[in-house]
């Protein structure tokens, strides 16, 4: 038999995954890609925000109120998270979740801008240092009522970083975990070569202006041409910078490689929020940082 590609797409997260494997036999690749999509599908059940029952939703549902025990993986998860929002001031931040939904929608009815007093007032409670961790106990406490966390901007590398993790274990040496376009890929084609990614084109959709090879790397990207308001011929991103309250401009695309899908997906909206100077400052001093390096554990990586 013939070594190639074997592809799956389906929803999962509320987003297009498309799981990838490179094998001889049609029956084993479709038993590894099962297997990442079910562990996808129980990283959902952890952080999903639409459960009652999810780890997330008991954590919200408690705010200001008391800390929830949670399981070692969510709570190195979000621990992770907050160490991503201490490097990029804020950029980053899970509690996100907090912002009044009043303030943006993103249609047709939208015709002005909230007034930035207004869009401060709205924000007031995303602070990831709110999110209190107490490793001793494995609890975690939002200290403000009102306060919601979620993993919008984490969870699909991470998923991704996971799936990839189980079907390496199962003897994948080859494959793909696309989620959205934040992928995940190691090893090389059936030909030998790297796998070839393509960046989109923000200016025309559908387009792709780059090619690039890559094996064992991740790549992550943000951008204002999928979903944003025009307004008085301007155009707003739905990337919203949680110190202001107000939508992105400048940046049209952003895309980050790194090893690992999870940094890659935390990372592509912060360095939009934070502007191309600020940003590629921060990706350089980090790239020649010792202490802002991965290490590799049971739960993915870790900065140190």
């Amino acid at each position: 038999m013939v070594m190639q590609v074997y592809k799956e797409a389906m929803k999962l997260m509320g987003n297009h995954f498309e799981l990838s494997v490179v094998a001889e036999d049609p029956v084993w690749a479709h038993e590894r890609i099962v297997a990442g999509v079910e562990e996808i599908r129980r990283i959902e059940r952890l952080l999903t925000t639409y459960a009652g029952d999810s780890e997330t939703s008991r954590i919200n549902e408690n705010a200001g109120v008391r800390p929830v025990t949670v399981s070692r993986e969510v709570f190195e998860l979000i621990g992770r998270a907050n160490r991503i929002s201490a490097i990029t001031q804020g950029a980053f931040d899970i509690s996100y979740g907090s912002i009044d939904r009043r303030l943006w929608n993103f249609d047709t009815t939208m015709t002005s801008l909230p007034d930035r007093a207004t869009a401060r007032k709205m924000v007031r409670l995303i602070n990831y240092q709110n999110i209190i961790l107490d490793g001793d106990r494995m609890t975690v406490f939002l200290k403000e009522k009102g306060m919601r966390i979620g993993f919008g901007g984490i969870g699909k590398g991470y998923a991704a970083e996971r799936a990839k993790a189980v079907m390496k274990s199962m003897g994948v040496a080859s494959g793909v975990v696309n989620a959205s376009g934040d992928l995940a890929a190691w090893g090389y084609q059936p030909d030998g070569k790297p796998w070839t990614v393509g960046i989109v084109n923000p200016g025309a959709a559908g387009q792709i202006f780059s090619w690039l090879s890559v094996t064992d790397m991740a790549l992550a990207t943000s951008g204002n041409y999928e979903k944003y308001i025009t307004i008085d011929g301007k155009r707003y991103s739905h990337t919203i910078n949680p110190k202001t309250g107000l939508p992105v401009t400048g940046i049209r695309s952003v895309t980050i490689f790194c090893p690992n899908a999870e940094i890659a997906d935390a990372m592509a909206t912060p360095v939009m929020v934070m502007g191309v100077g600020a940003g590629l400052d921060m990706v350089n001093q980090g790239a020649g940082r010792r202490g802002d390096t991965y290490r590799r554990g049971e739960q993915g990586f870790y900065f140190r």
